[in-house]
């Protein structure tokens, strides 16, 4: 019988910490392990699921982590794999993913040599994999290595990595023995729930029982604790913001929530941030303080489950370390209902107020397709329990203002990194996740030309394993790198620039038809609506094709009067949209000041 190698091992132990899938690319840094691979069933786990490019299978990972609340796992080859695995893995490390990368490395006889494809990865990967990186260099070393690998990834919610050398790979494997420096390790874990001590409730409770009008910021770390933020947000007559990445936190159809916050945001967070007298953060470390009150208008208290993290976005007077859901719980017995629900109902107002001009703003004329209608009518549409993925750029805007989640949804994009091209390789991950659930991408044609046409193909070459078939993919064809050309004329008062900011003309629908998924291609306004209607009711996956208008503005709804100044400068220096920018301009931002049917509340 022949002896298990290392990488056998590896597999088997992935087994054990219930690892389905490694989203990968092969390459010979791996070898030994694709060979491990080869040899087992083909219906065994973990699942090697290729991608086509490295930095997709990181991305798959992070997508995969985000929705399931499970590690990544992700692998590449030495040298160029490991380079290509790190945006995805800064993603993770930037917001706050479990994800386990493993990469291969030259035979341990030619490290040091200058060898093909030799990189320093220890070096390379001590930033990203800051929580943890180490290279096995000895059979019995690797379950304490993959071991602390994955609880540190758990602990710290947190990519680590770990390298295996080639010949490592290939080597007989052998347990550590009961000896002097060898370190046993076992499989698991179980995570307490943290919560504040009760002295500190008490006075991060007096803080907010003396506000007269309390505003809640709510973050990712927040998911957990839906019924508890609805309950502190009624006996405190409180609105509730969301960070972007707090979307899918609490429903938007509750009156009270206010939906997005800051550069995305919309008006009612901003103006219950720069009216309030009370602060509570519960997960989130949302970067922009500038979009919170004044340092000096509102008493402060911040919840988060990570210490090195709190506290650090504005002086709150209280601090708690603690799970959000039972850090909450442990508050709400010291809270005094609100009887004076005069800033409730102000929020309120302002909140219904805000959807109506929402819905106004996507039914304005555009040549060929208003964007905001793209998501206004699927909004209408979506699925209980739909997962919808958003690139960096402008999809990212209208995804934070204009999608209405209820219910289950989930939703989630590149937080803070911000990085280009996620969206698609992040719905294949949750949808391996998540095979029996209906999942959307949207993305910019920039992202598509990045990455996203190659990632369909691992889309077709998987879509029929999925339960539910239904993966949606839409492209907002624009011809521009939109967000980045409204930054420019936002930030800088410079004209576009065409070199850098237009896109080559593309047909993705017919890109996807000729790989066998469905296309659909929409350029007129009425055409949108029946082409979710399609898409959500086709038997695989879609792409749609929205050819949608450049000049539509994303400038959010509060932006200041420098901005103002420096778009109105740019267009008077020449910008080849000039004039469909004014006049789109000028359409959308008079829907704020249109009376609609909830007038009262201007």
């Amino acid at each position: 019988m022949a002896k298990e190698s290392v990488a056998t091992y590896l597999l088997g132990r992935l087994r054990e910490w219930d690892v389905e899938k490694v989203f990968a690319f092969p390459g010979d840094g791996i070898n030994g392990i694709v060979a491990a691979w080869s040899q087992a069933d083909e219906n065994d786990v973990p699942r090697f699921i290729q991608s086509r490019h490295e930095e997709m299978s990181a991305f798959e990972a992070v997508g995969y982590a985000k929705f399931t609340g499970k590690v990544g796992v992700c692998m590449a080859t030495s040298g160029p794999g490991a380079v290509h695995l790190l945006n995805g893995l800064y993603d993770a490390k930037l917001d706050h993913q479990p994800v386990v990368a493993i990469v291969g490395q030259t035979n341990r006889t030619a490290m040091g040599g200058s060898y093909q494809q030799e990189i320093d990865l220890m070096s390379l990967y001590k930033d990203v994999a800051s929580e943890y990186v180490h290279m096995v260099t000895a059979p019995e070393q690797l379950p304490n290595v993959l071991d602390r690998a994955f609880r540190t990834a758990l602990a710290e919610r947190a990519p680590t990595a770990i390298i295996i050398p080639l010949d490592v790979q290939e080597m007989e494997y052998s347990p550590p023995t009961h000896a002097f420096k060898m370190v046993p390790s076992s499989t698991g874990i179980s995570m307490p729930t943290v919560v504040a001590d009760d002295e500190a409730v008490r006075r991060a409770a007096a803080v907010l029982n003396d506000g007269k009008k309390v505003a809640i910021l709510a973050g990712a770390g927040a998911k957990n604790a839906r019924s508890e933020l609805e309950q502190v947000a009624d006996l405190l007559g409180a609105g509730v913001a969301k960070a972007l990445l707090g979307k899918d936190v609490l429903p938007d159809d509750l009156p009270f929530v206010t939906g997005a916050i800051g550069l995305l945001g919309t008006r009612p967070s901003y103006e219950m941030m720069m009216e309030c007298d009370t602060l509570l953060t519960v997960g989130s470390s949302f970067p922009y303080s500038q979009f919170l009150p004044e340092f000096d208008q509102a008493r402060g208290v911040e919840i988060d489950i990570d210490g090195k993290f709190i506290g650090m976005r504005y002086p709150y007077e209280e601090n708690l370390v603690g799970d959000a859901k039972a850090t909450l719980q442990a508050l709400i017995p010291h809270l005094q209902r609100k009887e004076d629900r005069a800033w409730k109902e102000k929020i309120e107002s302002n909140v219904a107020r805000w959807w109506e001009v929402m819905e106004a703003e996507a039914m304005v004329e555009s040549n060929p397709v208003n964007p905001l209608r793209v998501f206004s009518e699927l909004s209408k549409r979506l699925p209980d329990d739909v997962i919808v993925t958003a690139d960096s750029g402008s999809s990212a805007n209208w995804y934070a203002r204009q999608l209405k989640f209820t219910g289950n949804m989930r939703g989630s994009l590149s937080g803070t990194l911000a990085t280009m091209g996620p969206a698609v390789p992040y719905v294949i991950g949750a949808k391996f996740g998540f095979p029996d659930r209906p999942i959307i991408a949207f993305a910019g044609d920039g992202a598509m030309q990045m990455n996203g046409m190659a990632e369909l193909i691992t889309i077709k070459r998987y879509w029929e394993e999925w339960s539910d078939p239904r993966l949606i993919v839409c492209v907002l064809h624009n011809n521009d790198l939109n967000q980045v050309t409204w930054e420019i004329r936002a930030t800088e008062g410079a004209p576009n620039f065409l070199e850098s900011q237009r896109m080559p003309e593309v047909s993705y629908a017919n890109f996807a038809e000729s790989i066998g998924l469905k296309a659909i291609v929409v350029d007129t306004p009425d055409g949108v609506g029946p082409a979710w209607d399609a898409a959500l009711s086709a038997d695989r996956p879609t792409l749609l094709d929205m050819y949608v208008d450049p000049d539509m503005p994303p400038i959010p709804p509060h932006a200041t009067f420098e901005q103002a100044k420096d778009s109105a400068l740019a267009l008077l220096k020449g910008d080849p949209n000039r004039l469909g920018i004014l006049k789109q301009g000028i359409k959308t931002k008079a829907q704020e000041f249109l009376p609609h049917n909830n007038s009262e509340s201007q």
